[in-house]
């Protein structure tokens, strides 16, 4: 069957529902569901909407884990006008606060944790809150399991105010969704950032940019067969990797996504076991806890086709090992929430280039700016990477200022810090605001980062800056070792002697049994410094 080009997200189901109506859609810890019963729940729970006076533009956060919740509730959302506001389940009342403060959301979908609940419940301008049960999602037998085992800590409803209205209720609407007029440059998702400094910022996706960089990823994923494939969704899909790359291009080629609510080991390989999945999608340090695994313990890999690393910068090491114990190729991508996200990949049928970060998506420039004055610089050269191409935020909700800052001119001013090389890769340096300036040098975390994890002692390392008296900042690094290894700061500091420059030698390596982690399992330096300030001011 012909199907029109996507032009909303809504259409990416809708040509899946068209063309492979009987595939499995979601697997969700056993329980599957086809992409035509799929369309169904979305219309009849976008009409419960509806119902409930959603108008067209209105926000509606999804308070929520990967579920069948999450992608019910978010074609719904769109298909009824609305916009999606995904919120971290895991974030403080006062984080889920401001998102729904600052979007003017008036509906939630909560997860029936009383926890989750109460924080959402706290907002007092939320209008409706839509309980979810993760104990109705699962398979007869688990959700009886579920609800033995996490008795007292499942939402009871006559606990809950009046606002609270079952899931189930929205499911069972009788009526079809009314239609409502849209266009692709209407605003589709708000996903929050925290940009360069401040407040997380809602970064206005449209339709448009969110379709256009789907279709990027798919024209550039050139081992692609037409056969379906199995998609393991690990990372959280309120975060914009995981929107597009597990959840949006596996919808758009008719895959079979495996939804798992948070990365658990156990959990994990007992899914990878069941469903031999096709494809996945990570951040490096779920490649490093992979990696770490006893051979007895991985499970068969043999139906893995590709691996994609995002989110942070990936080691080669740890790249190499796990394609020479999987035989799945790992490729790097690059990107960022005001490009939908992706900006850059390795191409998947060649060799990818260790350190960088790729090329760039189809249709997508990328130039090196300099960061005092603004001009163009050379090939090699080193500045700030600026972006341009269809998949760029519409801006910030409610911030012009902000959006002026990092939108200049068609560029988007990403505030990372690399070069291009001759044949259009782009290697990543580090963040503006990470830079450590030392006695007047720039000393770039990565380029230690780097260096350390070519030890075979070290799993896991962050560099930061600290004060320093003589230099104004020193580097220091927080080191992970490897279980069974061992190596004391003396000697990692003699092993990177050789490899980085004096100056750029930490002050102090401290040798940690854990290094703290953002929502979504990235290493995190907050916590550990202030952000440097905002992008520097171009003449």
């Amino acid at each position: 069957m012909a199907v029109p080009p996507p032009a909303l997200v809504t259409d990416l189901l809708a040509g899946a529902v068209a063309q492979w109506p009987d595939r499995v859609a979601l697997d969700f810890i056993g329980r599957s569901m086809t992409y035509a019963a799929l369309d169904a729940a979305v219309g009849r729970v976008a009409a419960g909407l509806q119902a409930l006076g959603l108008a067209s533009g209105d926000r509606v956060c999804l308070c929520l884990p990967n579920s069948p919740y999450y992608v019910i509730a978010y074609f719904a959302v769109l298909r009824a006008g609305g916009i999606v506001v995904g919120t971290n389940p895991l974030y403080t009342a006062r984080e889920i606060g401001h998102l729904v403060a600052d979007s003017g959301a008036k509906i939630a979908f909560v997860i029936d944790l009383p926890a989750v609940h109460a924080k959402v419940a706290a907002v007092a301008s939320i209008a409706h809150i839509i309980s979810c049960p993760m104990a109705a999602a699962l398979p007869t037998l688990k959700g009886l399991a579920y609800r033995a085992l996490r008795r007292g800590d499942i939402l009871d409803r006559r606990a809950a105010d009046a606002r609270t209205t079952p899931f189930r209720h929205l499911e069972r609407t009788p009526n079809t969704p009314l239609s409502v007029s849209r266009t692709p440059d209407d605003v589709a998702v708000l996903q929050y950032t925290g940009g360069t400094t401040g407040l997380p910022k809602g970064a206005m996706l449209t339709h448009a940019g969110l379709v256009a960089n789907c279709l990027q990823v798919a024209a550039h994923d050139s081992t692609r067969t037409a056969g379906p494939e199995t998609v393991m969704a690990v990372l959280p899909l309120f975060h914009v990797f995981a929107l597009t790359s597990a959840f949006h291009d596996a919808i758009q080629t008719g895959a079979r996504i495996v939804l798992l609510p948070r990365f658990e080991m156990a959990s994990f390989l007992a899914a990878m076991k069941r469903t031999r999945p096709h494809r996945l999608y990570v951040v490096p340090t779920i490649l490093i806890a992979l990696n770490a695994l006893p051979e007895t313990k991985l499970p068969s890999t043999a139906a893995l086709r590709l691996c994609v690393s995002g989110g942070a910068p990936l080691p080669p090491e740890v790249r190499s090992r796990f394609e020479a114990r999987t035989g799945a190729r790992v490729v790097e991508g690059y990107g960022l929430t005001e490009a939908s996200p992706t900006v850059t990949c390795n191409p998947v049928d060649a060799q990818p280039r260790d350190g960088s970060a790729g090329v760039a998506m189809p249709g997508t420039t990328i130039i090196i700016r300099s960061l005092e004055t603004g001009e163009p610089l050379a090939i090699g050269e080193t500045g700030e990477v600026c972006v341009s191409g269809p998949q760029l935020m519409k801006g910030y909700w409610n911030r012009p200022a902000e959006t002026a800052e990092v939108l200049v001119d068609g560029l988007l001013r990403t505030g990372d810090v690399g070069y291009l090389d001759a044949d259009g890769y782009l290697f990543l340096v580090d963040r503006i605001k990470d830079l450590i300036l030392c006695g007047g040098y720039n000393v770039y975390p990565r380029v230690i980062e780097d260096a350390l994890y070519e030890h075979e002692a070290v799993a896991e390392a962050v560099v930061i800056g600290v004060p320093d008296d003589y230099r104004g900042e020193a580097p220091k690094a927080f080191v992970v070792l490897r279980p069974g290894e061992t190596a004391s700061p003396a000697e990692l500091r003699g092993f990177l002697s050789t490899r980085i420059s004096k100056i750029e030698l930490p002050r102090e390596i401290e040798i940690r049994d854990t290094l703290p982690r953002t929502l979504i399992g990235k290493l995190s330096k907050k916590g550990k410094r202030g952000l440097r300030a905002a992008l520097p001011v171009w003449p």
